[in-house]
């Protein structure tokens, strides 16, 4: 016959971490709001339980054993997991998103969308939410068909598609680049379109797969076409052609001369482009959703304040 040794519950070793981390019995009486017998009544049990010793008294406080110490390690591991979940099933009772998938612009600056999302990861943790973020990077096209698809659930694109409302995010500038070596820096003279259409020009591809664009492309008879803007980038970085590129993600090669922006005839170095926050789903948006939405509203507009007050004048 074969005997069956009662089962530990999660509570009995919440209640053992408690006490350890407390160094007794009564501090881990108070910090759980419960009586010392309670605490005590609760040790006892586990250990009567368990085939090994787990504590030791060493004068009034109470210390591991070896044997405690490896299995107060995995425990955690099991009570963390468990305070997860009813967590996770409290945001559900609320309606709050267990996951979000967010469809973003390449040209997006990077550090304001690390900065939104690390805001909107902190607001969730101290909420004791938990979301998973799936994110997106999509060039052209790819964002239409992200949101056509529903494959997502928030965009940052620089069009709003038919049959959805977009809000003005931020403006994004490009300039016209290359090496401060490059051939077209040395005509020492402003550069023409057809000096453009003669030189090698730098397009990233667009990410969708029914309508594919090429915006920005002159029709130069030498065009490297590349997967990601980080290619492009490392591909004028070595004066390997020319490209219009979002400033802010070559800001420190433009500060170090490394790349300088063409002198295009009329001014055409330079453009600017209006990036849009737009909800999949405007009215079933969940909080989770909404949240981000709101947080990557604020750090665009926090960003785009302290741009135009260090612009010069």
């Amino acid at each position: 016959m074969t005997t069956h040794m009662p089962r530990v519950t999660l509570e009995q070793w919440r209640v053992l971490q408690a006490v350890v981390e407390a160094g007794s019995f009564s501090r881990a009486a108070e910090q759980l709001n419960r009586s010392q017998s309670s605490v005590s009544y609760s040790v006892a049990r586990l250990q009567e339980q368990l085939p090994v010793k787990l504590l030791r008294l060493v004068g009034r406080k109470a210390e591991l054993t070896e044997a405690g110490a490896v299995l107060l390690r995995r425990s955690r591991a099991l009570v963390d997991e468990a305070l997860a979940v009813e967590k996770l099933a409290a945001s559900l009772a609320q309606g709050w998103d267990s996951e979000l998938r967010l469809a973003v612009e390449i040209i997006f600056p990077t550090d304001v969308l690390f900065a939104a999302m690390q805001q909107f990861t902190d607001s969730c943790s101290g909420d004791g939410r938990e979301v998973r973020l799936e994110l997106i990077e999509s060039v052209l096209s790819g964002t239409d068909e992200a949101l056509f698809g529903g494959q997502v659930d928030l965009v940052v694109s620089g069009r709003v598609p038919p049959g959805f409302l977009g809000k003005p995010l931020m403006m994004v500038e490009f300039l016209a680049v290359a090496h401060h070596d490059h051939p077209l820096h040395r005509l020492g003279r402003e550069v023409t379109v057809q000096d453009l259409k003669t030189s090698r020009q730098l397009v990233v591809r667009d990410s969708g797969l029914s309508r594919r664009q090429d915006a920005g492309w002159l029709g130069a008879e030498q065009r490297w076409t590349v997967s990601h803007l980080k290619t492009s980038i490392e591909a004028i970085r070595r004066g390997l052609g020319f490209a219009w590129l979002p400033v802010p993600h070559i800001r420190e090669e433009l500060d170090s001369g490394l790349l300088k922006p063409l002198p295009i005839r009329d001014g055409g170095s330079s453009r600017s482009h209006q990036l849009y926050l737009i909800l999949a789903d405007r009215d079933g948006a969940g909080p989770a959703v909404r949240e981000l939405a709101d947080v990557l509203e604020r750090e665009c507009r926090r960003r785009t304040s302290v741009q135009a007050a260090i612009a010069p004048t």
